[in-house]
């Protein structure tokens, strides 16, 4: 995960603390969309009888859950590093992503047993007029989030908040299978649209549910950087006067930040202070680049470095 584009130049302080307020607020917007719906759908549920709008509500229940975590997930992992955390709190993130894909995944199974039993046994639908209301009203209502989320992730990089958007995208999706579901069941008179369409949204919800556990499994492992920011990291590091190669670049994210290190190799007969010198510039040069990173860099005599060099 590389930087936020629009962070690059500032002050790594400042835009950390800018990036968790705003990361807050996607949280707190996230919750109230999902109480909102959670009761409209219940309603909506309760008068239809649709399996589809069941398949919708227990998501918007679960969301509220998720929601919840990454509440949790996000202030924790905002909190500065202290003496017993010296990288910070920021995989708190992660593990609330990963947490999130386990209640999206859970949703999708509870939608699939329910969709086969209505197609067992089908049932007719009633007030579908009430349901195409809270349906249009959830994709308003989602859509404004989702754009919110793309705002915050945008700026900041989250991965809690970019799994919350891809939550209320699919949901967007979802909604949109109901509001057809519900059309084709009373309109040509195919009790069964109503189950498939919702076997359908909970096969998109599990899918959408190991989109995210993955990503939050990655960061989780520490996966390096993709190959484009590395490259681009062993360039910026050359262009700096003095540096003959660089080599050994390792490159993990937790949170809001990113952690790099690399050798750098210098001169043999270069006096200490102006090898000093020449690090600090790769550091600056690498900082200006990548603002919430921590770069750690050791410099190597150019004979001693390894025939083979441990680039990956």
């Amino acid at each position: 995960m590389a930087a936020p584009a629009n962070d690059v130049g500032g002050g790594g302080l400042g835009l950390t603390q800018r990036s968790g307020t705003l990361m807050r607020w996607a949280t707190y917007a996230s919750l109230s969309v999902a109480g909102i719906l959670t009761f409209a759908k219940l309603g909506a549920w309760l008068a239809t009888d649709s399996v589809s709008l069941l398949s919708t509500l227990v998501d918007s229940m679960l969301d509220v859950c998720a929601s919840g975590l990454s509440f949790l997930a996000v202030r924790h992992a905002t909190q500065p590093a202290d003496h017993d955390h010296r990288f910070g709190h920021g995989k708190a993130e992660s593990l609330g992503g990963l947490g999130q894909s386990a209640f999206v995944f859970g949703s999708g199974v509870f939608v699939l047993v329910q969709a086969v039993q209505r197609l067992l046994f089908p049932a007719e639908l009633a007030n579908t007029e009430v349901g195409y209301a809270v349906m249009t009203i959830s994709m308003i209502l989602s859509g404004a989030l989702v754009l919110f989320q793309r705002f915050v992730v945008r700026r900041t990089g989250s991965v809690a908040i970019g799994a919350e958007s891809l939550n209320y995208q699919n949901d967007i999706l979802v909604n949109g299978s109901v509001m057809v579901s519900l059309a084709v069941t009373t309109g040509f008179g195919w009790p069964a649209a109503d189950p498939l369409f919702a076997i359908g949204i909970a096969a998109y919800i599990m899918w959408g549910a190991w989109r995210i556990g993955r990503r939050a499994l990655d960061i989780l492992m520490d996966r390096e950087l993709p190959d484009d920011d590395r490259e681009r990291i062993r360039i910026l590091a050359c262009d700096c006067k003095g540096v003959r190669g660089v080599h050994a670049i390792r490159t993990r994210s937790s949170g809001l930040s990113l952690f790099v290190q690399l050798h750098v190799e210098l001169a043999d007969n270069l006096p200490l202070k102006e090898a000093h010198d020449v690090v600090e510039a790769v550091e600056r040069a690498l900082a200006a680049a990548y603002p919430n990173a921590d770069i750690l860099i050791h410099a190597d005599p150019e004979s001693v470095v390894p025939a083979e060099r441990w680039e990956r």
